[in-house]
């Protein structure tokens, strides 16, 4: 009956773990009494922030400078400042990642700006009107959800290790039933955590949440080019829906879903080309 103190040891890992994440689920999911009360619709780059945290405001601040000629975004993944003034402190940040020779490739750009002063005053702000999760919290959850994993390896590796010192004849398939049932728990656990907080977990919290849901997103129209009306550099015109309207539809489809939903296909080059998208 050795194979009881490795099933033991299998489920108390199990539970532990299983217990730990529902916890730190539970504080994440928590809120200030009155978040978002009274508050009116966010800003694109709160909603970027809310949506996909601070690479995705750093891809909007990329893309709002491009559309308004300050910065040349390049299919090949390459960004070059037009105009080195920028307009606040979230513009000059993208100005100084991009370096003194005003040309860089887009990753460290990116990287940069994700921890930029200016960024993280912002998630500071929607943090303290409850709209956004605390990093504490969300680092929690990531913790959690890697301990609920290992659980689930050192119940595989007590379950291998009990069959190898069942005798046949005592009964090996009662022994693997029984530690299916710690493994059940840590993968079930697992898969609700993957689906409620994925991606450990939410940059918004649920009053969060409510603002973005009541955004409107823009149905994506494929770029057109009619010269002479608001055609850009590089033949990326928008026909007439008119400029300022396809811009404000694009700026608010790159910060609500990311730059996999940009219609335009030159910028969608610039961001494959070394961002992963």
């Amino acid at each position: 009956m050795l194979w009881l103190l490795f099933l033991l040891v299998a489920c108390a890992a199990a539970v532990a773990s299983c217990a730990r994440l529902c916890v730190a689920a539970v504080a994440a999911a928590q809120e200030p009494e009155g978040a978002g009360a009274g508050r009116g619709a966010l800003s694109l780059y709160e909603a970027a922030f809310l949506s996909g945290g601070p690479q995705r405001v750093g891809d909007l601040a990329l893309v709002t400078m491009d559309r308004q000629r300050r910065l040349l975004l390049a299919h090949t993944g390459w960004v070059t400042v037009v105009d080195p003034d920028g307009q606040d402190e979230l513009e000059r940040s993208v100005i100084t990642a991009i370096g003194p020779h005003g040309q860089s490739p887009v990753p460290p750009v990116r990287a940069a700006l994700a921890g930029a002063a200016p960024v993280r005053a912002l998630a500071d702000r929607l943090v303290a009107a409850g709209l956004a999760v605390p990093a504490a919290a969300r680092t929690n959850v990531a913790a959690a959800v890697r301990q609920v994993r290992a659980a689930a390896g050192l119940v595989l590796l007590m379950g291998a290790a009990a069959l190898l010192i069942v005798e046949p004849e005592a009964g090996r398939g009662r022994a693997a039933a029984w530690f299916a049932l710690p493994l059940l728990l840590t993968l079930g656990c697992l898969a609700i955590a993957r689906v409620e907080a994925y991606p450990y977990t939410r940059w918004a919290s649920p009053a969060g949440q409510k603002l973005l849901g009541r955004i409107e997103t823009p149905r994506p129209r494929p770029a057109r080019f009619a010269p002479g009306r608001g055609g850009d550099r590089r033949g990326r015109g928008v026909g007439a829906y008119g400029r300022e309207g396809a811009d404000a539809e694009l700026l608010t489809l790159l910060a609500l879903h990311g730059a996999s939903a940009l219609p335009d296909p030159a910028l969608r080059s610039a961001f494959k080309a070394h961002w992963g998208h």
